[in-house]
């Protein structure tokens, strides 16, 4: 497995709103994209761009999402995980899998239209990790 380019670090938050707020007027924050519903996954994403990155803020979109425990645990938010992108993603699930990192759940489309999966923190050195295919034009979301 070759590490890639790192592609946004997940901020899971109550509120986008307050969020978005905060990365503008604290961090400097120029570009915010539109903020978006995924109800297959449970919650609302908004990225913000960063000169080398991004940043994913996630919001439960109700009591049922992913995010209601972490946000239980964390009722300000914070860093929820990190994304690296990798060329193939099948090539990538297999490579994880043959060193006994197993993905959580299968393989899906994630935020940027692309395939993703996640790794469990346990694997993963302490840290939620999420894996996803490049996107095939090299663009972030937009």
């Amino acid at each position: 497995m070759e590490l890639g380019r790192l592609n946004h670090i997940g901020v899971a938050t109550p509120s986008i709103a307050e969020s978005v707020t905060f990365w503008r007027e604290v961090m400097g924050a120029t570009h915010v994209h539109e903020a978006f519903d995924m109800p297959e996954q449970g919650v609302r994403v908004c990225f913000v761009d960063t000169p080398n990155s991004q940043i994913e803020l996630i919001e439960p979109l109700d009591d049922t999402s992913p995010l209601t425990g972490f946000l239980a645990k964390n009722p300000a938010g914070g860093q929820h995980h990190v994304c690296f992108e990798v060329p193939d993603i099948n090539a990538a699930r297999s490579a994880f899998e043959a060193l006994d990192k197993l993905p959580l759940g299968p393989t899906r489309i994630g935020a940027h239209g692309t395939p993703i999966f996640f790794l469990h923190p346990r694997d993963m050195g302490g840290v939620l990790t999420e894996i996803m295919e490049s996107p095939k034009d090299g663009a972030a979301h937009g």
